[in-house]
Order: structure tokens, then sequence, then C-alpha cells
């Protein structure tokens, strides 16, 4: 018997069935005499120190497995408030394991007639620290997916941009998470429609599989999209709404990627092993996606930023050439309208000029499309334009300098091809000369310099049947009743200024549709000038 053992007055019946509830606690218990030595351990510490008999062993030496001086500041800490009979709190660790210790403080039992006695528990939180490392080493890793310095930006385009977090994202999802096959797509608000933005271990046909965030018939991916909440799939055999991504996976995981409390994605993992995930690898993947979503929002952000910056800056460009090559349009018509007949040459010179004036704006929107940084914001903005009005021909007619312009600003973005004549014959010759390629819209001011709305809609009559005429007037003024006249020859589509955009692009569309209903019957080139 121990010293311990001899000096307690209960019967040694007693005392056994004490030791026997202690030694099997979950946690480690000894008892220390003074300088910290072990008197008595139950049998888990005991296990846990590898040691067979601890009796008479620094405490800390047994459990960390090293001399003092190897020991850690904190280990050292705790030591001296043991050796000084406090109580202490302190976190160890023994080779790969990690141990809560508590100590009670020294105290001297009644019943004992000779030293000190030090009561410690210890407690093996390794599955804890190790999670929380690992909790800290993801939202590291996520901190520095995009994480680039202005030199770095200035130097990478947007796809090496896009390459590196796509290469981040995997590197750290198998180094750190341990997830080798895994997949995420993003939502795209406007089609509801999961774009695959990477994959990785997944089958061919299942990255091009098209997915919907729908609660059913989309996979998991579709159900956890269209409710926000993560899944776990512990049996992919037994799940009705997995949908096969990894050959022979047996158990997946799925978060969605969520920004400022919305969906913008998901983030999909799967394993051959069944249950091969637990809640924890849930939470983790959790953790990962939060700062996967802020990545991808930074990286969207300095899109739209030069995005924003190159139609700005295509913009200005155009703005700046649209009306002088409308000028060069408009003169070239002319002359070559009284060179018909004479000089063949000289026609087909200026007919080159048309064209190459023409070609004028279309290198300069092509240039604007190569200068978008990158397909999907290309394919945002692009759904944006009215499809009917996509590359349609507008001809748009007014001697306000400042109507043509905003003509060419506001009607381009939808994607329309303008041209802008400042009175009714410059209109009629550029109808005229465009006899190969009507225009779809001919949008003119009910007061031109040199005849009203309603007798350009007869001069054009004379060359195009029908005319795809809208006309526009300031405050409902029509003196000459170019309206009412306009009207009564079917021409129903005005325009009232100040309009707004919606408006403008209302009407004009109404006016493709009808001309699709309707097209031009017949086209004289050789009408009156």
């Amino acid at each position: 018997m121990t010293e311990f053992e001899d000096e307690s007055a209960e019967p040694a019946s007693a005392r056994n069935r004490d030791h026997e509830v202690v030694d099997h606690l979950p946690d480690g218990v000894t008892v220390l005499e003074p300088g910290a030595v072990i008197g008595w351990a139950n049998e888990r510490l005991t296990r846990w120190c590898g040691i067979g008999d601890l009796r008479g062993h620094d405490f800390l030496q047994a459990l960390a497995g090293t001399a003092a001086e190897h020991w850690p500041t904190e280990a050292a800490s705790f030591h001296e408030a043991l050796l000084a009979g406090r109580a202490a709190e302190a976190i160890l660790k023994a080779s790969t394991r990690f141990y809560a210790v508590h100590a009670s403080g020294a105290f001297s039992p009644a019943d004992l007639s000779s030293g000190v006695r030090t009561v410690v528990t210890v407690r093996d939180v390794t599955r804890t620290i190790l999670e929380q490392q690992k909790r800290a080493a993801i939202h590291a890793a996520g901190q520095t997916l995009a994480d680039l310095s202005p030199a770095e930006l200035a130097d990478m385009t947007i796809n090496e941009r896009i390459d590196l977090l796509k290469s981040n994202i995997i590197h750290y999802s198998k180094d750190i998470l341990q997830f080798d096959v895994l997949e995420i797509r993003l939502l795209d608000r406007q089609t509801g429609r999961l774009e695959p933005l990477l994959a990785e271990g997944m089958q061919p046909e299942a990255e091009a599989r098209i997915l919907y965030a729908r609660r059913e018939h989309n996979g998991v991916t579709g159900y956890v999209a269209a409710t926000g909440h993560g899944y776990w799939c512990s049996d992919t055999t037994k799940d009705q709404l997995y949908l096969e991504g990894c050959k022979g996976a047996k158990s997946s995981i799925t978060v969605p990627l969520m920004l400022h409390d919305q969906v913008i994605g998901t983030f999909n993992v799967e394993s051959p092993e069944p249950g091969g995930f637990d809640t924890t690898d849930l939470q983790f993947l959790e953790i990962f996606s939060r700062d996967v979503a802020a990545a991808l929002n930074t990286l969207e952000l300095l899109v739209a930023e030069k995005a924003s910056t190159a139609a700005e800056s295509i913009e200005a460009i155009h703005g700046a050439v649209a009306l002088p090559v409308d000028d060069i349009l408009n003169d070239a018509v002319s002359v070559m309208e009284r060179y018909i007949g004479h000089d063949a040459d000289v026609v087909d010179r200026l007919q080159r000029i048309l064209k190459n004036a023409r070609d004028i704006k279309q290198v300069i929107q092509r240039v604007g499309e190569k200068m978008a940084p990158s397909a999907a914001h290309a394919q945002r903005r692009q759904a944006e334009k009215r499809r009917s009005l996509v590359s349609r021909r507008i001809l748009v007619v007014d001697s306000d300098e400042q109507v043509r312009a905003a003509a060419h600003a506001l009607l381009e973005r939808s994607g329309c091809t303008v041209e802008t004549a400042r009175d009714g014959a410059e209109a009629a010759s550029m109808v005229r000369a465009g006899s190969g390629d009507a225009y779809d819209v001919i949008i003119s001011d009910i007061r031109l310099p040199d005849m009203s709305g309603y007798q350009l809609l007869l001069r054009l009559q004379e060359i195009i049947d029908p005319v795809p005429l809208v006309l526009m007037t300031g405050f409902g003024y029509d003196p000459g009743h170019s309206i009412v006249k306009a009207r009564q020859a079917g021409i129903d589509l005005v325009l009232f200024k100040p309009f707004r955009v919606d408006q403008l692009l209302d009407t004009v569309e109404k006016a493709v549709l009808r001309r699709q209903v309707a097209p031009v019957a017949s086209t004289d080139p050789s009408g009156p000038t």
C-alpha cells in the first residue's frame, strides 16, 4: 500500500470501490504529493502516460514525456503553480495529444497527519484543439483566396485571377479540409441556373449537367440552392435527391455559398466511403464556403469595376466619333446621289466610303467586347439587352445635335446600330442609299428644318412601303397636325419628349415587332431626291 492508502481511515473494500469508480471516469485523475510527484493516479491517466506505475514520477514529465528544460512556457508556469500549491489551469501538449489540466491547489486532509496533497484532473481535448486549429487554418486560407497586392492585381488579367482563385480553392480543400472531390456552381439569378465554376474529381457528364435552383428534380445541389440550407448525405444509395457526381460516391456534403444572406452558389464535396463525412466536416465546409463566397464577391467587384471602366471608355470613344461618322455618311450619300448615272467609279468609291464609315462603329463595338474582362460579365451585359433590339438598324432624324447624340448612347446600349440625319432630305437620302440594308425603325421629330414629320412620311412612302416610322414631339406640340395626319395614314407610334429610356425602348421594340409582321414590300432606289 502507498502512504496515501495507509493513512486512510476508510475500510479497504470501500476504498477499492471508490478507486474502481474513479478508474472508469473519462478523465484522468491524480493526487500529487509535495514537489508535484504522483502519489496516486487512476487507470485512465496511467494509460495516457504509458508508464506502468506512475507513483513517484514528476507529473508533468510523465504526462508530457519530456524533461523540464523542453517544456513550453504554459507547461513551466503550470508546474510552478503546482510547486507553490496554487490552483491553476492549462492546455498541455503531449506528443500528438492535447490535455486540459486543472489543479485544485494544495490541501491537507483532516485524516492525514503529514504533508499536503494536490488533486489534478486531466481531460483529453485533442479533438477540440485540432478542430479549433483547423477552423483557424480554414479561415486563414479563406482570407488568402483572392488576396493579392496592388502590384499583383495590376499584372494579372481577370482570367488569371479567376484561375488563381480556382487553384487556391482546390488546394486548400485538399490540403486542409482533405476533400479530394469537389464542385462549385454559381447561381445565375436571372435564369435560376447553377453554372459550373470549377470541379475536381467529378465525372464529365456530371460537370456538364444542367441544374437549376429548385427543390425537386435538380439533385442535392438544386435543393441546397433553393433552400439555402446545407445537406449531409451519409449514404447516396438511399438518398432520392442525390445525382451521381463522382463515380462510385457513397456520401456527400453540399452547402450554399452565402453572401449577405443570399445564395450565390453551391459547394459540393463527395467521398467514395459510406458515412465518409460527419457533422464536423459539414461545419468546416460551411466555414470555408463563407470565405469562398466573399472571395468570389471580391473578384466579381473587380470584374464589374473593370467592365464599367471599359464600357465607359468605349462609350466615350464612340460618343466622340458617332456624330462625325454620321456626317460622313450623310455627305457621302448626298454626293453619291448626284453621281448616280454619271460616273460608276465615283459611285463605287463613295459606296466604299459608306461601308468603311459604318465599319468604324462596328470596330469600336468589337474592341469594346474584347476589353470586357470576363465572359460571365459579357453574358450578363448581353442579358440586360432586349433581344428584339439587338443588331436592329435605327435611323434618328432630328436637327438637335443633343437628341442625335443621346439616340446613339441610349439605343446602342441595347445592341442597336444607330445612324442619324439632320433633316428630312438627309433622311430620305439615307433610306434610299440603304436599300439593300433597310432600317428597322425610323424615328423623326415632327418639326424638321425642311419639312414636317408627316411630309417626311410621304417622302419615305415613295421609297419604301410600309414606312417603320415613329414620330417625336415635345410636350404634345404639333402645329401642322403631323401626328393626326400620320395616324390617319396608319402611323400611331409617338414619343412625347422628354421621354424615359424605357419608353424609348418600348416604342422602338413595338415598331420592330410590327415590321416583322409586315416586312418592307418594296424599295425604290430611283425615287426623287
